[in-house]
């Protein structure tokens, strides 16, 4: 039996990547379920100029792409895609978060990691790469995982992809003890990243790929029709006689203009109950 996979034609391969303004006009226009008619009213633009840009007919303006942009909720890595197929320079920048320019940034999202503790706070991409964590996040990992395992399976390319830490056999995945019910939820997720937007490729091959994983697919099958009576998802880690339950919140940043900062994700784990507390508190 096969396991659900994304089209990655339709999710943005790099061979079939849109190569016009007037393409990626209509997909973004489809991906929000609007007519023509739809996006000339809210963008304050006529019908037949809309359908003139998606035939190629006309030409886009700078200021036109970014004003179709905004109302089509366009994120800024895709809005210099579009700029640039129609002939304009990219204008988001993607900058480092250790660059100077972040400075001020960068010290907010270190407080934010250090009043968290001790419990854990990590900083991920959109593709679930850990970038940043404090010492709670890394307390965690390192009870139930030895630090040099994580460092030899899991440290590619420079980097710690946290989905491919938690569905691993060799990870964290036998130390979750509501495994079907956390895993589930986290395929959907991962799914609805790889289709929410154009050009996702990267999002649709890590969901392949924690498809290929032990009961993957019966999961995915099963956890949309799943019923629940908590009031939060909670993960529960079990351990020997050792119990956690984490329920997490997830922080992005306000109005970013960066192509990074609107990508990163702040998420802070917080004890669901009595026992967690006491446990984490040895």
């Amino acid at each position: 039996m096969q396991h659900r996979m994304i089209d990655h034609t339709s999710a943005g391969s790099s061979s079939h990547k849109p190569t016009t303004f007037g393409i990626m006009l209509k997909q973004w226009r489809d991906r929000r379920s609007l007519s023509q008619l739809d996006l000339a009213l809210t963008s304050q633009v006529s019908q037949r100029h809309i359908s003139f840009l998606e035939s190629g007919r006309a030409k886009p303006s700078q200021e036109m792409i970014l004003q179709l942009a905004t109302v089509l909720e366009v994120p800024l890595r895709h809005q210099n895609l579009m700029l640039s197929a129609a002939g304009f320079a990219p204008i988001h920048a993607e900058t480092d978060l250790s660059a100077p320019e972040m400075t001020s940034i960068s010290k907010a999202i270190s407080f934010m990691l250090r009043q968290q503790e001790p419990y854990p706070a990590i900083v991920i991409d959109r593709y679930w790469n850990l970038l940043l964590a404090n010492q709670g996040a890394t307390r965690l990992l390192n009870t139930f995982i030895d630090p040099e395992k994580i460092q030899k399976l899991f440290y590619i390319d420079g980097k710690i992809n946290l989905m491919r830490v938690t569905f691993d056999p060799q990870g964290l995945r036998p130390f979750v003890a509501n495994w079907e019910e956390v895993a589930g939820h986290l395929l959907q997720r991962v799914y609805g990243e790889a289709n929410s937007s154009i050009e996702s490729e990267q999002s649709a091959l890590l969901f392949d790929e924690l498809m290929s994983y032990p009961e993957a697919f019966e999961l995915w099958n099963t956890s949309s029709r799943s019923t629940h009576n908590d009031l939060i998802l909670t993960t529960h880690f079990k351990h020997n006689d050792l119990n956690l339950r984490f329920f997490s919140t997830i922080a992005t940043l306000g109005t970013p203009y960066d192509i990074t900062l609107q990508e990163i994700r702040v998420e802070c784990l917080f004890p669901a109950d009595e026992e967690t507390e006491q446990n984490w508190s040895k």
